[in-house]
């Protein structure tokens, strides 16, 4: 294969349909918009208009709350390491750190840090630093032989 050989499937693309292009089209003189009224008429935007009523959006109340420095950590099931480690992407005579973890490719970026969560089987006997984890993923480890930290990081900001 070339790349001047290069195409899209049968059917991938389709052409514009141009619209108001006289009557040959089938989409010519009012050009699918039917006759007169708001929606025929250009600069429409009617998506939550209840015909002058309060739209319902702001006829209920707000709830909830979004902390804006709240931290948002990328998450790592303990089922996931072991996967790792039978594989052999991830050493586990070496400490298994944040920055193992993304060496490895098990974690794309570490965010505000990486927490541990107790889903999966976890049967090796490593030793994990982390800025989160679970009282089951905690739990997990020891039972393994291992050992979780969690370390708290100072603010590097």
């Amino acid at each position: 294969m070339k790349l001047n050989e290069l195409r899209d499937n049968e059917g991938a693309t389709q052409r514009k349909k141009r619209v108001g292009r006289g009557p040959g089209s089938g989409m010519g003189k009012t050009a699918g918009r039917g006759i007169k009224g708001q929606k025929s008429r250009s600069g429409v935007a009617i998506k939550g208009f209840e015909g002058g009523q309060m739209p319902i959006y702001q006829r209920l109340p707000k709830r909830g709350f979004n902390k804006p420095n709240r931290k948002a950590f990328s998450v790592v099931n303990l089922g996931l390491i072991q996967k790792f480690i039978d594989e052999g992407k991830i050493d586990i005579k070496a400490d298994i750190t944040e920055d193992a973890l993304i060496a490895s490719g098990l974690v794309r970026r570490k965010k505000d840090g990486i927490r541990v969560l107790a889903k999966g089987d976890f049967t090796a006997k490593a030793t994990i630093i982390v800025t989160g984890a679970s009282a089951g993923a905690v739990e997990a480890v020891a039972k393994a032989g291992g050992s979780l930290t969690v370390a708290t990081v100072a603010a590097a900001e």
